[in-house]
């Protein structure tokens, strides 16, 4: 039989190990002043390779500040994405700075110690459409990009972790959804005609707009925002020290307008906020 004074010295001792481990990705960087960030580099403006074979882009700046105010340099690498939404990193970075909505079932495996900005998401068409009211969009055929927040709205699954958001209503359903592996993808098979391939596509009013500037005979189908998008940055489960940082740090940028100066200069709007 084991005795109370037994069970109590293992829970201590398990105590001791969580204090033990706490706040371990925090001091790797601190130790190593070295930050390194998982994000992506084919998802203009958010993060691409610029013409100085560069890594670039609002989480890139956004990245760098946080870096900044640690104290430390900053390394980034670009692991596939469902990678990166998997959890259990192992230390192969230290956290994920590019644009993850924190959505109920990726808050089981991973913490989101801030939002940083919140992007509308809009329907798109081919200029020479004649569709002018989104929801004239229902029974079309709609390219998304998979996995991603845009796909579970036409499934009418879109669970965002957060209140800071207006309610999504679903008000349009979709006869055909298409998904491809990244976002460049709904986009490039909707600039080869209206109903070539899609009649529409759902995605982030920023990846329109920076679309439309290379050239892509696309357009916001009204005004009407089909869901906000609150983003932010994630870490591994377990470090509850690098978490209240981050949120301290991501706080002071918002507060400061290091945000909105940021948003300005890649989406030449305010993002930071909700309007």
């Amino acid at each position: 039989m084991v005795s109370k004074k037994h069970v109590i010295a293992a829970a201590l001792s398990l105590v001791f190990v969580g204090a033990a481990n706490a706040g371990a990705v925090l001091d790797k960087i601190q130790n190593s002043k070295t930050m390194t960030v998982a994000t992506s580099a084919t998802w203009p403006p958010q993060g691409f390779i610029n013409d100085k074979n560069e890594i670039d882009g609002f989480d890139i700046d956004v990245s760098k500040e946080i870096a900044k105010r640690l104290g430390v340099e900053v390394k980034f690498i670009t692991p596939d994405w469902d990678v990166i939404t998997a959890g259990k990193w192992n230390g192969r970075w230290d956290m994920s700075v590019g644009s993850m909505t924190a959505t109920k079932s990726r808050a089981r495996i991973l913490d989101f110690p801030a939002t940083y900005y919140y992007v509308p998401y809009v329907f798109a068409v081919h200029n020479k459409s004649t569709v002018t009211d989104h929801k004239a969009l229902n029974d079309k055929t709609i390219g998304v990009e998979g996995g991603t927040t845009s796909e579970d709205f036409l499934n009418q699954a879109l669970a965002i972790e957060t209140s800071d958001v207006p309610p999504v209503v679903y008000d349009v359903k979709t006869k055909k959804m298409k998904t491809y592996s990244g976002s460049v993808g709904p986009l490039d098979d909707l600039r080869l005609g209206d109903g070539t391939r899609l009649d529409a596509i759902l995605t982030q009013r920023s990846t329109l707009d920076a679309a439309v500037k290379k050239g892509y005979p696309l357009r916001a189908v009204d005004n009407a925002v089909a869901f906000y998008e609150p983003l932010a940055i994630a870490t591994d489960k377990g470090d509850p020290e690098l978490t209240s940082k981050l949120n301290e740090i991501v706080g002071q940028m918002h507060k400061d307008g290091t945000l909105t100066k940021l948003s300005d200069k890649w989406y030449g709007v305010d993002y930071s906020t909700i309007k």
